[in-house]
């Protein structure tokens, strides 16, 4: 990202109301965390001030000493979606884009 002009800064794609996201949702990981892959998705919630920009500053918690990172894909719904069929899915959708979800695990 060094193409950036200077004083730029390179902003989250949105600014969400919430923010979903499924945990445990792949077999290695679920392993790697001493659990199994649960029969239903499992779903959390972060705050929307949980985003910051590109090179700010990842705060982490003063009490926690397991801090985590992993790259993930984000999907930026573009419309609010209730029972949407999975030929209908991408109707809803804005886009995607990368995200880095730093989870503190023993808080």
């Amino acid at each position: 990202m060094d193409a950036l002009p200077e004083g730029a800064r390179l902003l989250p794609p949105c600014s969400p109301t919430k923010i979903v996201c499924v945990g445990r949702n792949y077999v290695e990981h679920a392993k790697e965390l001493g659990n199994e892959v649960p029969a239903e998705p499992l779903i959390f919630l972060k705050p929307p001030s949980s985003l910051i920009a590109h090179g700010d500053p990842i705060v982490y918690p003063a009490l926690s000493q397991n801090v985590h990172f992993e790259g993930e894909l984000g999907v930026v719904i573009a419309k609010r979606a209730r029972h949407v069929g999975r030929e209908e899915a991408l109707d809803y959708v804005a886009g995607f884009t990368c995200l880095n979800d730093v989870t503190a695990r023993d808080l």
